[in-house]
């Protein structure tokens, strides 16, 4: 049952990384611009699957260790927007996209044993390129400090979250009888890895 439920999320998830991403100008348009920074990551696949795996990732490793990401992401996402208006960062790609999903799948699957600081790098430097990403769709009558906000906001919501939950689902402390959660939490990581590898394929394809 589980192998037939893991095959068929890999499918559906190929299926969507295929999709182009939605414009989210339209929500600007009816609920403003802090909401369109909040929402503008939902509208694009790169952004879901690699903020869910970092949140994974860390919440995996523990809270002394993750808790450093509630403060380091937003800052990250916050940092890319600024240097995209100031510089024009150049997009990492599609195909750098799905190269990072494939090594936090990896290194979600392999159980690493992540060091605090090489963490929050890798999480900053991951927001970075991501708030420059969200950056790249300003629209020209955008208020971009309200977009700002709102792509924080969001990056905060979701990193938070996903830690939380992945803590609470993993608990350490529970005995040996609760072991096999942190096997199905490796397992999640190969499926990350999983999209990850079909999405480099499919970059290279188009």
């Amino acid at each position: 049952m589980n192998f037939r439920f893991g095959r068929s999320f890999v499918a559906v998830a190929a299926l969507v990384a295929q999709a182009p991403a939605a414009q989210a100008h339209i929500v600007a348009s009816r609920l403003g611009d802090f909401y369109a920074g909040a929402l503008h990551p939902l509208t694009d696949l790169q952004d879901i699957v690699l903020w869910l795996a970092m949140g994974v990732l860390a919440g995996s490793l523990g809270a002394a260790r993750g808790r450093w990401l509630v403060l380091v992401f937003p800052l990250g996402l916050l940092a890319g927007l600024v240097l995209d208006r100031m510089f024009g960062v150049p997009s990492a790609g599609p195909a750098a996209d799905a190269g990072i999903i494939l090594a936090l799948g990896l290194l979600l699957a392999a159980a690493a044993r992540i060091p605090t600081a090489l963490l929050c790098a890798m999480a900053f430097g991951l927001a970075v390129t991501r708030g420059a990403a969200n950056a790249a769709d300003f629209a020209p009558e955008t208020d971009r400090l309200l977009f700002a906000a709102g792509l924080a906001g969001a990056g905060y919501a979701a990193i938070t979250l996903t830690m939380a939950l992945t803590l609470a689902f993993r608990r350490p402390d529970a005995g040996p009888s609760m072991e096999w959660r942190g096997i199905a939490i490796r397992a999640f990581g190969g499926w990350i890895a999983a999209i990850g590898l079909m999405m480099v394929g499919f970059a290279f394809a188009s």
